[in-house]
């Protein structure tokens, strides 16, 4: 599966999506801790230094209502977040969008991004 950013294409891998679809949500929610600094998976926490997550899958990057914090990079995004491209991007954030103001290292370990995709999916499923 190929992803469109735009001047290049970013590609998934079966692997990738083998490990979306055996992800654990409760090892996912421990792999997020870090990620609550700046970001929510709740609805109802609204936005932090960084965008809320809840339902994240399926929207449009850089365009959430009520968050006005990203970076131009993102502002001119024009992608849909999906399982696979979140594994793709959480391998490496600053490598995939190295104009992002988002300030991680990654999810270096590929089992680790597959359960903290898991954790998203079911989180936000959970809540309206």
């Amino acid at each position: 599966m190929l992803f469109f950013y735009g001047p290049f294409f970013v590609s998934g891998t079966a692997v990738a999506q083998q490990l979306v679809m055996g992800g654990d949500a409760e090892r996912g929610r421990l792999v997020f801790g870090p990620c609550r600094t700046c970001h929510y998976a709740e609805a109802y926490m609204g936005h932090n230094n960084g965008p809320n997550l809840h339902r994240i899958f399926g929207k449009v990057a850089g365009k959430q209502t009520g968050f006005d914090y990203y970076s131009d990079e993102f502002k001119a995004a024009q992608f849909v977040w999906t399982p696979d491209l979140m594994f793709v991007w959480l391998e490496d954030p600053m490598g995939m969008f190295p104009g992002s103001s988002m300030m991680s290292l990654g999810v270096p370990d590929p089992q680790a991004r597959a359960d903290l995709i898991t954790y998203l999916e079911q989180a936000s499923v959970r809540e309206p």
